[in-house]
């Protein structure tokens, strides 16, 4: 029997885009520089805030400062890494659920693994505060309802919520009545979090969910753009960083709006020398990330990555393995911190009770020796040595996840 030719050609594929190594790659290298901010939580022996221009010096400054581009580079990468995700087979139907249930997935690690393995090394829930995975798991979670819009309509309204939630910073929490806990965990944030003295429970918001909700959402209208032809693509991305980057410069300069304006001190002013007025100038307020935060970030993060589309580097495609496992090294990197500080401690000291409560008490708090923690040098040796000691992990993990197509490996 003669075959019909419809029965003699090769059964129909669903083509899925390739991963773009650019992508991975900027992730990686914000996953390895988000570990030197860790690293300095835990092992530094300075008792102010690096950003403080009254007590600061360069390096401390620097070191401090570059790290703020990981947490609005790692939140917009994964909305762009959604829309991706839709370019790979993925109905809207699919993409919806696994946002949403991936988005809970990270809120939940947020508020175990990551604090009680994480930071604190303690399972007491009188007080917790919440962080990146919380804001990220959040922010997925309110994605998978609204990619069912245009994706042109979703970078609208995150490009709204990151330029218009400055308006509300002066709305106090507290006119809210009964409701002041919602108004900390959408807006305003803090150290004060939200508490129950009653019951003896206090939950700290460290980034609140309304622009980082318009982080993640740009971030998925982006990916579109992502889309076009290398070299399209690359001139769009390299015009948009650009962009972002002198409209930061210009806001700045006017000391009026976008910087969280509760009095002057989150202004720019002449300091003692031109590197820290340049220094006051690039200071912009994180918790909660202003708008001239978001633009400072996020524009020279675009340059970058135009760069990158260009090809990867030999010297840099280590990275790439980070990038590709971005939450399996997140959920390694602190803990293996943190243990490493204990052993430290026990050895130098004896004792490490103050590492089995938050590194970030007031100073003074949880009896810490006075001559707790190095400088700099060893700052950076700790990180790299961590870096270092996680590639081979992640390299396995990257490996599992190529190979298997397990439903869990997506959730990790």
């Amino acid at each position: 029997m003669t075959p019909s030719p419809l029965s003699a050609m090769p059964p129909a594929t669903t083509t899925a885009r390739p991963r773009l190594d650019s992508v991975d790659l900027l992730r990686g290298l914000i996953m390895v520089l988000m570990a030197l901010d860790h690293v300095r939580d835990f092992f530094t022996n300075v008792p102010f805030d690096p950003l403080d221009l009254t007590q600061t010096n360069a390096a401390l400054f620097l070191t401090r400062w570059f790290t703020h581009f990981c947490a609005p580079t790692f939140t917009f990468l994964a909305g762009t890494g959604a829309f991706l995700a839709s370019t790979r087979g993925k109905t809207k139907t699919e993409l919806s659920w696994f946002l949403i249930s991936r988005g809970l997935w990270l809120a939940l690690l947020e508020v175990t693994w990551v604090r009680c393995l994480g930071w604190e090394f303690n399972f007491d829930f009188h007080s917790v505060g919440v962080g990146t995975l919380w804001s990220i798991g959040w922010s997925m979670f309110v994605l998978g309802f609204l990619i069912y819009l245009p994706t042109w309509a979703v970078a609208a309204i995150g490009i709204v919520m990151i330029a218009g939630h400055n308006r509300f910073d002066a709305v106090n929490p507290e006119n809210w009545g009964a409701w002041a806990w919602l108004w900390k965990v959408l807006h305003t944030a803090g150290a004060a979090g939200v508490t129950t003295p009653a019951l003896g429970y206090r939950f700290a918001i460290g980034y609140p969910l309304i622009p980082w909700i318009g982080v993640v959402a740009a971030g998925y209208g982006f990916g579109a753009l992502l889309q076009r032809e290398p070299k399209e693509r690359q001139k769009l991305i390299l015009g948009l960083g650009i962009g972002l980057t002198a409209l930061f410069v210009a806001l700045r300069f006017t000391n009026t709006y976008g910087n969280f304006p509760y009095g002057t001190s989150y202004h720019w002013s002449v300091q003692k020398n031109f590197l820290f007025t340049i220094f006051s100038f690039i200071d912009c307020h994180k918790y909660p990330p202003s708008l001239l935060y978001l633009l400072m970030t996020l524009g020279p993060a675009l340059i970058v990555l135009a760069l990158l589309d260009r090809g990867t580097p030999a010297i840099l495609k280590p990275f790439l393995v980070f990038g590709r496992v971005p939450l399996f090294y997140y959920l390694l990197h602190i803990p293996l911190i943190h243990g490493l500080a204990v052993i430290v401690a026990y050895a130098r000291f004896g004792r490490a009770d103050w590492l089995f409560s938050s590194p970030f008490a007031p100073p003074g708090t949880n009896s810490i020796p006075a001559d707790n923690g190095f400088g700099l040098p060893v700052v950076y040796l700790v990180w790299i040595g961590l870096v270092v000691a996680l590639y081979p992990l992640c390299c396995w993990f990257a490996e599992v996840k190529r190979r298997r197509r397990d439903a869990w490996l997506s959730y990790l």
